[in-house]
């Protein structure tokens, strides 16, 4: 089973932006689509933003035109740019490859919008 290991959370105020990072190993991660999940304090993990193997991506409707993800398949890691955040953006922030079960959960990245 692969790894994924998640970094570039911070604390934040409104408006600010973070760039996260997902580097993973194990796998041919190039044939993956590739996610970012967010877990708010008391809510279940959702699903924020995926790119699919030929790079097309696909955001859920309160992150559209803020955040961007891309992916680059020379070094296994997946970007998240998260520009104009919100303190509803706050939560842990998760990667994974949606729907395939290949690689284990990591330990997520902190991320924190508060004046």
């Amino acid at each position: 089973q692969g790894q994924l290991v998640e970094s570039g959370g911070g604390l934040v105020k409104p408006g600010g932006s973070l760039r996260l990072s997902c580097q993973a190993t194990g796998g041919i991660f190039a044939l993956y689509a590739m996610g970012w999940y967010r877990q708010a304090a008391g809510k279940e993990r959702e699903l924020v933003a995926h790119i699919t193997s030929g790079f097309g991506a696909v955001y859920t409707d309160s992150v559209k035109g803020r955040f961007t993800i891309s992916r680059d398949n020379t070094k296994n890691t997946v970007y998240l740019q998260m520009n104009s955040l919100e303190p509803e953006d706050s939560g842990v922030y998760y990667c994974n490859a949606p729907g395939s079960g290949y690689y284990s959960w990591g330990q997520g990245t902190q991320v924190t919008v508060s004046s």
